[in-house]
This record gives structure tokens, sequence and C-alpha cells, in this order.
């Protein structure tokens, strides 16, 4: 008897030798796809771990850049701290040197205020003393004509009731007396100097000279004298005070080649240190330069008043007069070989030359 089973619907199908084999067949080759997508996962990862190295690289890199720029960061922090302080340091030495400068400043404006107080001092001074040497010497000439007056009248009326002695004693006098009268008259000229107003205008110094020239060769027309004036030489300023500078000078050129045979004066101008400055050039007597600083002193004299009559007052008055036209006068000589006087004048125009190289000579 047999018995017949039903199949369980639960059991799964029953698979066949066929299926199994074939399935058994499709192993390797699912194995074989998964393999190559583990292959490719792998790589994968293996790139991402590549980059990821990389990164890490640029990443330390990055960092060490940091690093760098915050050790330079450092570096100039405590550059600027030091820089900081210096600049403190500074303000502090600027701030203690203002309090010097401003101390010094101050010492100067009442330096400044003493100086202008000492010369409103001089200068009144100045006008007390000019005032009292031409009021004294304004008075002294009456008796003084008296005395030479009185002397001519004893010698022309009483000459034969007079010996020699007395006559001698009585020209002495008058001699006195007119070099005093002549002292007198040039203290009277310096004092003008510094009293009187000046009047600007253009001065012809030219024609001034040739004028001065001709009255001192008729004062002694036996004397071999040259004069040599430059042409069209003119300068801003008083007319009467430049004409008594040329006149001064000349006549103290005329005065100290008197002893040579012939004589050689010139008046000209020339650049010194950029400036125009006119000159009055001799070839006698001369100076040593060792005194030349005394040369234009009141009564300061480098001749005796024996060799060359003098009352030493001229160059004074002279410098008086460039001084009042806001310039300078100096002097260059040698002994026997003659001397020159220059002056220069504040804003003295060039002097203007109408034919180039000519001269007059009288």
């Amino acid at each position: 008897m047999s018995f017949h089973r039903s199949p369980d619907p639960a059991a799964p199908p029953a698979i066949s030798v066929e299926d199994y084999a074939k399935a058994t067949r499709n192993i390797p080759e699912d194995f074989a796809g998964e393999k190559a997508e583990l292959e490719a996962t792998q790589r994968a990862v293996v790139n991402i771990l590549e980059d990821f190295t990389a990164e890490k690289a640029h990443l330390e890199e990055a960092q060490r850049a940091a690093l760098n720029i915050l050790e330079d960061f450092t570096a100039d922090r405590a550059w600027f701290e030091d820089a900081q302080r210096a600049m403190l340091n500074i303000l502090d030495d600027f701030g203690q040197e203002r309090v010097r400068v401003e101390a010094a400043n101050r010492d100067l404006s009442e330096a400044f205020e003493s100086l202008r107080q000492a010369k409103e001092a001089v200068e009144a001074a100045n006008r007390e003393l000019d005032a009292f040497a031409y009021s004294v010497a304004h008075d002294l000439r009456a008796p003084l004509r008296a005395m030479d007056g009185f002397s001519m009248a004893l010698l022309e009326d009483c000459r034969e009731k007079l010996d020699g002695d007395a006559s001698e004693y009585l020209m002495r006098i008058r001699a006195a007396s007119q070099r005093m009268a002549q002292l007198i008259d040039d203290l009277l000229q310096l004092s003008r100097v510094t009293r009187g107003e000046m009047r600007r205008s253009t001065v012809d110094l030219s024609g001034a000279a040739r004028a001065i020239a001709q009255e001192l060769r008729e004062s002694q027309p036996t004397r071999r004298a040259e004069f040599i004036i430059e042409d069209d030489l003119v300068a801003e300023g008083d007319v009467s005070l430049l004409q008594q500078v040329l006149r001064n000078l000349l006549e103290n050129a005329w005065k100290f080649t008197a002893k040579h045979p012939a004589a050689r004066i010139e008046f000209g101008a020339t650049e010194r240190d950029g400036v125009r400055a006119f000159f009055v050039r001799d070839d006698g007597a001369g100076f040593d330069m060792a005194y030349a600083d005394k040369l234009f002193g009141v009564f300061q004299r480098l001749h005796s008043a024996g060799d060359f009559q003098g009352t030493g007052i001229g160059l004074a008055t002279v410098q008086r007069i460039v001084h009042r036209h806001g310039g300078r006068v100096w002097a260059e000589g040698a002994p026997e070989r003659g001397a020159t006087f220059y002056f220069a004048l504040a804003q003295a125009p060039r002097a203007r030359v109408v034919q180039q190289g000519r001269e007059d000579r009288c």
C-alpha cells in the first residue's frame, strides 16, 4: 500500500539539478562583478586618501605660512612698539626743546628790546653830541677870526716895531687859528652830514668828478697830474652829499700824490662781491693795511701833519655819508704804491656806459 504525500504549500519549490548547476555557474560571475565594484570602491577610497593627504599637506603649508605671518606680525609689532617709544621720546625731547626755544626766544626778545633801547639812547646821544659840536664849533669861529684878524693887523701895522721873534710868533698864531678854523669847518660839515635831510635823485658822478678835477688842476696849475674819469657813472642819492664824497676822496688823492713828480688819479666803477662799487685810485703815498681800520675815524691820521696837511675828518665824513645811503666804504693800499678807496651804495644802479672803453683824460 502506498501512501502519496501531498505537497506542502509553505515549502520552497524544489530546485532541479539543472537550475542548481546554472546558479552555481552564475556565482563566479556575480562574484567577479562584486569584486570589480569593491576594487573600484577601493580605488576611490585610495584617491580620497591621496586627496586628503594633499589637502593635509596644503593645510600644513597654510599653517606654517600663518605661523610665519604671526611671527612677522609679532616682529613688526615689536618694531612698531619700539618706533612708538622712540616717537614718544622724540615728542618728549621736542617738548623740552620747545620749552628751551621759548625761553631762548624770550631772552632774545628781551635782548632785542634792550638793544633797541640802547640804540635809541645812542642815537639820542649822537644827536645831542652833534648839536653840541655844531654849537661849540659855531661859537668858536668868532674868537678865532678875531685872533687871526688882530694878528694880521699887528703884522701889517706894527711890522717895523716887532722883532723877528715877535713876527714869527704872530705868524704861528695866525697859522694855528687858521688850522683851528679849518678844523671847525670840517666838524660843522661832519655835523651837517648827520643832521640834514636827504633828498634822493639821480646823481651824475662822472660830471661831478670832472668838475672837482678841474678845480684841483686850477688850484695848482704847475702840477703834473693825470685824471682818468670813467664816463656815464650815475648813482641814486643826495646830490650834495655824494658830491662831498667825491670831493673828499679826490682831494685826498690830490694831496697824497703831491710829492710825486707826476700823479695819476682815477675814478671808476667795478664789481666787488657781486655789488657795484665806485672807486678813487691814486699812485701816491699809500698806507699800511695794518692800520686800515683807523682810516675812517674822526681825527685819525696815518701820516704826520708835517708831511701832509689835514684835520683827519674828511674820510670820517665820507663814511658817514655812505652809511646814510645804506652802503659801505673801504680802502686798499700799500706804502708808496698808492691807495684805492671804494664805496658802494644800497640799491645803486649799475653804471651806464654809452661807449665801451671810453675814458676822460684831463
